[in-house]
């Protein structure tokens, strides 16, 4: 069987679905694993790193195609390559389904059975798989980073002979994977952490990170499979201005809310930016789906009176390396559930496949949610 890994077409992409430690355990499987030449290359990995795990490179995407069987990649496909994809194989990758209806259909219309690992459902046998939870921690991860480096200040508290330099404060929204990596983060930097999330099951691992937990005295929906799930206005009103005094006193304020396949809810409102002083900064994690603030521009940084709002759409892309390890780990854990013998088989009573499928066999399975 035949898998094969693309050369990603998003600019700003950086990852790629296979480093040479999963191509020696796709090879484990009696899998031959075609590259498309400088398909690593954004992840510093060379064509010849792949060769020596045992893959085979190739120039051109029609070679890549040509008679492959599974197809594991970062984002979507354009629709020049779905063409090229042959009937009854099998597509692997984050191909966030809300927003690209086309391609999906697309991909049903030429017979290719697509799963998106965004779909993946919060069960313990799924988290090996779960993409989005390994590429939010590394997110929360840069998102500190990226905002220290914005900061007219230093995070951690320094004594010197000029006088004592008091630690940055840093205020996380949302205390999800992103938000945990973020939290950890900020701590090891030397700074002050406060967290708020609606979930107050969220308290006991924002306060083991070293950080205080921002309690809200009011109950909030919580969505299933422990995501944060929409919450009413009367909610997000008291929300809002609890978060406008602790905004105030915040150096970096990281918000990581999302609605999965939804709009991420406005948590920062102009009139409560307005509270904030200048040289601080605001890093949206929710940038690509529509952002946490008011003033949020995907993949834009704006300024305003002096404080800078960080619209990174996906800050993960900023580390590829370990982004690329954990992602293709990932893949290779899914793929595991499709490999039966020396064949491929796409069993949808598996409650992760079935909840993961988007076509099959030229039918449309996915429906996004009213």
């Amino acid at each position: 069987m035949k898998v094969a890994i693309p050369n990603e077409q998003s600019p700003n992409e950086t990852r790629v679905a296979a480093v040479p430690d999963s191509v020696v355990k796709m090879k484990g499987k009696q899998l031959d694993v075609v590259i498309e030449s400088n398909a690593g290359q954004g992840a510093f990995i060379s064509d010849i790193a792949y060769l020596d795990a045992g893959a085979k490179v190739v120039s051109t995407s029609q070679e890549l195609y040509e008679d492959s069987d599974l197809i594991l990649r970062v984002g979507s496909p354009q629709e020049s390559e779905i063409e090229m994809m042959p009937k009854g194989s099998i597509l692997l990758g984050l191909l966030q389904p809300a927003h690209n209806g086309q391609i999906i259909a697309k991909l049903a219309s030429v017979g290719v059975s697509a799963f998106s690992l965004e779909l993946l459902p919060r069960i313990s046998r799924a988290q090996s798989m779960d993409a989005l939870s390994s590429q939010a921690a590394l997110a929360g991860y840069q998102s500190v980073i990226t905002g220290a480096s914005r900061l007219p200040k230093i995070m951690p508290m320094l004594m010197t002979a000029a006088g004592t330099l008091v630690p940055a404060r840093v205020f996380v929204l949302g205390a999800g994977v992103a938000g945990l990596g973020a939290i950890a983060t900020a701590r090891r930097l030397g700074a002050i952490v406060e967290a708020f999330d609606v979930r107050r099951a969220a308290r006991e691992e924002v306060e083991s990170l070293g950080a205080k937990f921002v309690e809200l005295p009011l109950e909030a929906a919580e969505g299933a499979g422990g995501y944060a799930s929409a919450q009413s206005e009367e909610y997000l009103a008291k929300q809002r201005e609890l978060l406008t005094t602790k905004i105030a006193n915040a150096d970096l304020v990281i918000t990581t809310a999302a609605i999965p396949l939804g709009r991420a809810p406005i948590l920062l409102t102009k009139s409560m930016i307005d509270e904030m002083r200048a040289g601080s900064v605001i890093v949206d994690l929710a940038a690509q789906s529509g952002g946490n603030t008011e003033l949020t521009k995907e993949g834009e940084d704006v300024t305003y009176r002096g404080i800078t709002i960080i619209g990174e759409s996906n800050l993960a892309t900023k580390v590829p390396s370990h982004a690329s390890q954990t992602y293709s780990r990932n893949l290779f854990n899914v793929l595991s559930l499709l490999i039966s013998g020396d064949s491929v088989s796409v069993n949808l009573e598996d409650e992760i496949l079935s909840a993961m499928c988007l076509c099959h066999d030229g039918q449309l399975l996915w429906k996004p949610k009213a």
